[in-house]
């Protein structure tokens, strides 16, 4: 199983909060299991309503819960991005859409570079005129 980015940020705020995955199927009403099968890439794609409910029991914030929402209906966005996102809570949600959107050939993305070109260009539409 390949790891995915919904995976690991599932489980970044799963932990974040202290919740074994019981804990959380308990708080969501979500199976147990599936949650584990959301984790490890198993599953990729959860309804919205899943999300929703997972969005509840984590207690997440906006960002986090466009994040979760955002990466359950785009399954291919590397999970290496996904760590770049959450261990820098400063880089807005848009950075992602960018920098997951972009393909590739070949060697692995350098996603620090990428983040911080994808930032400067929202940063240089953000100048007012």
């Amino acid at each position: 199983m390949q790891e995915t980015g919904l995976g690991v940020l599932l489980q970044h705020l799963r932990e974040k909060r202290g919740l074994s995955l019981r804990e959380l199927g308990q708080l969501s009403g979500v199976d147990h299991a599936y949650i584990y099968r959301l984790e490890t890439g198993e599953k990729e794609a959860p309804s919205e309503e899943v999300v929703s409910k997972l969005v509840r029991a984590l207690k997440a914030g906006k960002r986090d819960a466009d994040m979760l929402l955002y990466l359950a209906s785009h399954p291919q966005t590397d999970a290496e991005v996904v760590r770049h996102m959450t261990s820098d809570e400063t880089i807005p949600n848009e950075v992602l859409a960018m920098v997951s959107g972009a393909s590739f050939r070949g060697n692995r993305p350098d996603y620090v570079k990428l983040i911080a070109r994808a930032r400067a260009l929202l940063a240089e539409n953000d100048v007012p005129e």
